[in-house]
């Protein structure tokens, strides 16, 4: 039976079609279908962070392209309160431990009005850099304007409800005994040592003690004093136990993915969202967690974080849209040594878009230009462009230096033939191999799998080149070229197959510029020192 295509055929599409038969359903208004994600405050946005808002986006461009209006709402949590100093972050910030982090200063300096806005402006930065559209909402100012109000009410006076459905959801049981929600003491302008003891219902006011806590594996002392707050202050937050299903009901957010690290949290709110608030909970997308090359999960306060920065160092913001909209299930080993391969896959998807390269799959085809116009928001370009592979930059970065080195890559390409003109998208890529080489240059190598005949061919071929490193000939490329094509012969191999091998040995490529020119250009022994390493 022949699979039903959705949309442009990827699981983008495939979400957004859910989120509108679910509403439909739901009976509910389809006028506007808001997504959410939400923005960490409390460390350095990763990858994951990032991967989070612009996956969203993701589904709401798909909710746009099956003809409905749609918009992302990027929330930082900017109330939440600092419960540990991230690795590398100053020794000063100890003083304000359990403090709201949109009430610390900034960390790095004056650039930023708090350490909470330093931190989600720095996701915020790498969303705009990434062309993604989205509305900021910040929980301190959310709970200042009173927009939580109702739900937050209706939480505290269903209080007795709420922690025998926590317990028994997730086996929490001290939603039993307190209020989900922390006052920020009047005194220690602290959050989590002060503890809601009552609520008064009329007066919108919870009664308070400042009695101390233990985060993680520290007690954080509280400082005695006793008080009361209203509810529509903004001197307080609720427990993320219920805070999400508040803001999905205030905010009507129809759609947001959550990691696995938060499931528990998401089974509450979901219940607390469509049976307490009488909203039915937005759809979910569960993804996976990114990990280190190692295997280790990214942290903020680990300090092996890797971020949007980093990455847009050194590739694109395509090649990094790339990575997140691939696939959502399975978990993902990343690191900087993935941009290589993932510049080069854009061009790919590129070119399978435009037509340029032959993909037999259709439904793989499919995907590949769905992607492509969602990583260019709907709006591709007109034609495609001739792409450089990544590997190639790189190592003609690593053969200049200087303030011309853009100047004299370029012209080295044109001489291969690769380019006719100098282009801005050019020049960038151009400079972002530079920096990789400069900086990240690499020894490791990219698998391939040799035959005997292969393998011998190339031995007999660095044979060749070190007789030819010894001779001082004015037609070099020329030779270079001809011995190619005579041990392929020699060893009864196909040429066509024996220079595609030598262009992924050497550029990660099928195929490229004329091997004789790019050799020795090259270099014979750097050649040699290459081929060397998968034999």
């Amino acid at each position: 039976m022949k699979e039903k295509i959705i949309g442009k055929g990827t699981w983008l599409d495939k979400v957004a079609d859910n989120i509108i038969a679910r509403e439909q359903k739901l009976g509910r208004n389809l006028d506007l279908l808001k997504v959410e994600s939400g923005l960490g405050a409390s460390g350095i946005p990763h990858i994951g962070s990032m991967g989070d808002a612009v996956r969203a986006y993701g589904v709401s461009l798909a909710l746009q392209n099956l003809g409905f209006k749609s918009e992302l709402i990027t929330y930082s949590d900017d109330m939440d309160g600092l419960r540990k100093i991230p690795s590398g972050f100053p020794s000063w910030l100890e003083e304000y431990i359990a403090q709201p982090v949109s009430t610390v200063p900034d960390p790095f300096g004056e650039c930023h009005t708090s350490y909470a806005n330093h931190m989600s402006g720095l996701l915020s930065d790498s969303l705009d850099k990434a062309g993604v559209k989205y509305i900021f909402k910040s929980a301190s100012d959310i709970y200042k304007s009173g927009i939580l109000n109702n739900e937050i009410d209706c939480i505290l006076r269903n209080k007795e409800i709420l922690g025998q459905k926590i317990s028994s959801l997730v086996g929490q049981d001290k939603y039993i005994d307190i209020l989900p929600y922390f006052p920020i003491c009047d005194c220690c302008k602290k959050l989590y040592v002060a503890h809601s003891e009552k609520y008064l219902s009329k007066e919108k006011k919870i009664i308070y003690k400042c009695s101390g806590t233990k985060i993680g594996n520290r007690e954080v002392q509280g400082c005695g004093y006793s008080g009361e707050t209203s509810i529509d202050k903004g001197k307080g937050k609720l427990a993320w136990k219920v805070e999400f299903a508040c803001r999905w009901k205030a905010l009507d957010i129809r759609f947001e993915a959550y990691g696995k690290d938060i499931m528990d949290s998401v089974r509450v709110n979901d219940w607390v969202c469509s049976s307490l608030l009488d909203f039915p909970h937005p759809l979910h997308v569960k993804y996976e967690m990114f990990l280190d090359k190692v295997g280790k999960k990214i942290s903020k306060s680990t300090g092996n974080v890797l971020t949007p920065q980093m990455w847009l160092t050194y590739g694109s913001p395509e090649s990094l849209q790339l990575l997140l909209y691939k696939r959502i299930s399975g978990t993902r080993h990343i690191g900087l040594t993935d941009i290589p391969a993932l510049m080069d896959e854009y061009d790919y998807y590129e070119d399978c878009y435009f037509n340029k390269i032959k993909e037999n799959n259709i439904s793989k085809l499919l995907k590949f230009k769905g992607i492509y116009e969602y990583i260019n928001k709907l709006n591709p370009p007109v034609k495609g462009t001739k792409h450089i592979p990544y590997r190639i930059l790189l190592q003609q970065a690593s053969l200049f230096d200087g303030e011309d080195r853009s100047d004299k890559i370029f012209q080295r390409l044109k001489k291969y033939g690769l380019v006719e003109e100098k282009t801005n998208d050019l020049i960038n890529k151009i400079t972002l191999a530079s920096r990789w080489c400069d900086e990240l240059i690499s020894e490791d190598i990219i698998p391939i799998s040799l035959n005997d005949i292969e393998r011998n061919a190339l031995l007999d071929l660095l044979s060749e080149f070190k007789i030819l490193m010894e001779t001082d000939s004015v037609q070099l490329a020329d030779q270079i070229q001809t011995r190619i094509f005579e041990i392929s012969r020699k060893h009864k191999v196909q040429p066509r197959s024996f220079f595609k091998l030598l262009y992924q040995i050497l550029i990660n490529s099928d195929r490229g510029p004329k091997l004789g020119n790019y050799i020795e250009d090259l270099g014979l022994h750097r050649t040699c020192q290459i081929i060397k390493k998968y034999i």
